[in-house]
């Protein structure tokens, strides 16, 4: 079924210690991500890029802290622009780095509230960015962004107040196998869903997404998906900052999602980390294009119905 679909550029590379994710949106249209939704017979609108808003916002305590006015400044414009995307269409917010989804899932997360229905986010991702502005040491707030979305870290008052909140329990993250100390008694605290790569090694990634799609058709949700390049194999998605080994390989990120397609459920997706500047020749843009298209409706092999007799 023919989609409407909005590319909305997310330029932002404050939120990470390594600059390039800027260059994320153009290299996504440079590797025609438009062109092939629409062979596939949907219409798409690119919106083109946002831009952050100029911000000074107080200090936190945490003195390692990187770009906090511009990353506050990019919070807000973001949950601003997506916040305009109406509900006949599926926006795709095209990273940028993981702070982006401090700005379009409370977005996102409004727009179910509006529709009367609840936000579920798919998470996937080495990471699960669940620290705050008191337990990072980084510094690099593109590992906050869900314990923002959640309400439960107070980020207030750098960032906005939240336009729509994520219940833990409708968070499904999986392919998660760089997660700190603190990470992990965050998660412990929450009934966020987690399938790690060793569950996924022991049982597949099959049986952890068709739960939690089940979940989210019972409850008749919204089903945003925040797909961080780090989730795949870094052999063969090199463009990234953060590379951990062991990740998702080529055949299971597209079974997850041919399943996401299959399902019908989706209503919003983030690309995040998307750096061209670790590239080899585009090689990763070409082949997070490829996912996209396969979330909507292209096939990695044609299954022809076969003549018998």
């Amino acid at each position: 079924m023919a989609k409407h679909i909005t590319l909305l550029g997310a330029p932002i590379q404050t939120g990470a210690w390594r600059r390039g994710c800027l260059m994320g949106p153009d290299a996504l249209r440079t590797a025609d991500l438009a062109a092939t939704l629409t062979v596939l017979g949907h219409d798409v609108t690119d919106a083109g890029d946002v831009s952050p808003e100029v911000l000074s916002v107080p200090a936190t305590e945490n003195q390692t802290i990187r770009d906090l006015d511009l990353c506050a400044g990019w919070v807000r414009a973001l949950q601003a622009a997506a916040g305009k995307v109406t509900q006949d269409t599926i926006p795709v917010f095209m990273g940028g780095d993981h702070l982006m989804a401090a700005g379009t899932v409370p977005a996102m997360a409004a727009r179910a509230e509006t529709d009367g229905r609840p936000l579920f986010v798919l998470w996937l991702d080495a990471h699960s960015d669940i620290h705050d502005f008191d337990s990072t040491d980084s510094g690099n707030l593109h590992g906050t962004p869900v314990a923002y979305f959640t309400g439960l870290s107070d980020f207030s008052p750098q960032f906005p107040v939240l336009p729509g909140r994520v219940d833990p329990a409708n968070i499904c993250m999986i392919g998660l196998r760089s997660v700190d100390p603190h990470e992990k008694a965050a998660l412990a605290r929450t009934e966020i869903q987690v399938a790690d790569m060793r569950a996924i090694d022991e049982h597949g990634i099959a049986a952890p997404l068709r739960a939690f799609l089940d979940r989210v058709e019972a409850a008749n949700g919204h089903l945003h998906v925040s797909f961080d390049v780090d989730f795949l194999e870094p052999d063969i998605a090199p463009a990234v900052g953060t590379t951990v080994p062991g990740g998702a390989s080529f055949r299971e990120a597209h079974l997850v999602m041919e399943w996401l397609h299959d399902s019908g459920l989706v209503t919003s997706l983030d690309i995040a980390e998307l750096n061209p500047f670790m590239d080899e020749r585009g090689k990763t843009a070409r082949l997070m294009v490829d996912f996209v298209a396969s979330l909507f409706g292209k096939s990695v092999l044609d299954r022809p119905t076969r003549a018998r007799g």
